[in-house]
């Protein structure tokens, strides 16, 4: 078993081609302290971020960024140059830039970083590991599902997947990509900007930090155009409900201290929030009211047996898929335990792959109202399962510590 890793490629610019950017504006945040129901750090000797006060830089509404002086003099106390940044010294991760600790997030906007070309080439790396890898089958787990094919969803994705999309970001490996799923907001009904996907979709865990240029797309490729077809497609085309900037992003605190690549580590807290503000200002609408929709969130875990069919989206990229196109499994699930200590994980039969992590799963409860109750976390390399995390309280603590930050604004 292995966590779904984001998928990426090489980054361009030495020796390659260069992707074209404009580098023009910059917004500085911070993400949230952990609350007190997530356990202490776990003292790595990478951690070498120093925690921050909580800060989100102004906006003028005409899509420009203005950070005032003290913001610029923190994101220097990181060690890092607000004109150096822009202009590419995000692309250094050397071991004290990786910033690890809960409040350390920063992720300042660079417009036009990401272009349909650099958006279209995040996909995802053929490796993993095979089932012999899981770490134990203490507690509870059921047979291993049969594999249900994946389906590919029929475009336009607006009209059928509207809160699906895809979550882009730079780490130390390349350009990467991940699924996921707005969701509401009870600090602002109607007009939520959060969005929900996994901690390794924001955060390496364990042995690293946060990730960079976090980016939501939402019915990213929306019209589900081949790859071949999006060579010369326009942004627009490519992200025709716009580019959303991570402002603040939090995680469990179990996933920064357990989260591996491999044998499921912390796959039980593998899940993340994260606050988005339009790249190009938005004209003062939220990302619900933009894309039509916002999903609740249910952190009553129902029982495996309650459950009668779970519904995952996500855009998956490693073989046989590219990537481009949103594909969507349905199935009944079942359990698996990780860890005896964890709350036990759904899992479904599913096809998808890597670039898959982090897409919602949903189940329409008695209501006939769906609901998200988990995201994609681990699946074994021969990608015939999948399984994410229940929902609880370590979970609605971190999404209502995101919604609380910017309650009020």
């Amino acid at each position: 078993m292995r966590s779904i890793r984001p998928s990426f490629t090489a980054r361009r610019g030495r020796g390659g081609r260069r992707t074209s950017t404009s580098l023009t504006a910059v917004a500085l945040v911070s993400a949230l302290a952990l609350t007190a129901t997530a356990c202490n750090g776990d003292g790595d000797d990478n951690a070498d971020g120093k925690p921050a006060s909580t800060a989100t830089a102004s906006g003028t509404g005409d899509g420009k960024i203005t950070i005032p002086d003290d913001l610029k003099k923190r994101l220097k106390d990181h060690g890092f140059d607000v004109d150096k940044w822009k202009n590419g010294a995000w692309k250094n991760w050397n071991r004290q830039d990786w910033l690890r600790e809960a409040n350390d997030f920063i992720n300042p906007i660079i417009k036009g970083l990401w272009d349909p070309d650099r958006m279209r080439h995040a996909d995802d790396p053929d490796q993993g590991v095979d089932d012999n890898d899981i770490s134990g089958d203490q507690g509870v787990t059921d047979p291993t599902p049969q594999p249900v094919k994946a389906q590919a969803v029929a475009p336009p994705y607006h009209g059928s997947a509207a809160t699906s999309g895809k979550l882009l970001f730079d780490a130390p490996e390349g350009t990467m990509v991940c699924s996921a799923t707005v969701v509401t907001d009870p600090a602002h009904p109607g007009k939520s900007n959060l969005v929900w996907t996994a901690g390794h979709c924001v955060h390496a865990g364990k042995k690293g930090g946060w990730y960079r240029n976090l980016a939501f797309v939402p019915s990213y490729n929306n019209q589900g155009k081949s790859a071949a077809a999006l060579q010369n497609a326009s942004r627009s085309e490519v992200a025709p409900y716009g580019v959303w900037w991570a402002d603040a992003a939090k995680t469990s605190q179990q996933w920064i201290s357990q989260g591996g690549q491999t044998g499921g580590n912390g796959a039980s807290y593998d899940f993340a929030v994260i606050h988005v503000t339009p790249e190009q200002g938005g004209g003062g609408r939220s990302l619900e009211e933009t894309v039509g929709g916002a999903l609740p969130v249910n952190f009553d875990a129902p029982a495996v047996s309650q459950v009668q069919s779970i519904t995952a989206s996500g855009y998956p990229a490693a073989a046989p898929y590219d990537g481009q196109l949103m594909y969507q499994c349905q199935d009944k699930p079942g359990r698996l335990s990780i860890e005896h200590s964890d709350p036990t994980m759904y899992r479904i039969g599913c096809t998808m792959t890597g670039g898959s992590s982090g897409g919602g799963w949903v189940e329409t409860g008695a209501d006939g109202k769906p609901a998200l109750v988990s995201n994609t976390s681990i699946g074994p390399v021969s990608a015939g399962w999948l399984a994410g995390p229940r929902l609880g309280a370590v979970a609605k603590g971190v999404y209502e510590s995101v919604s609380k930050q910017f309650a009020g604004r």
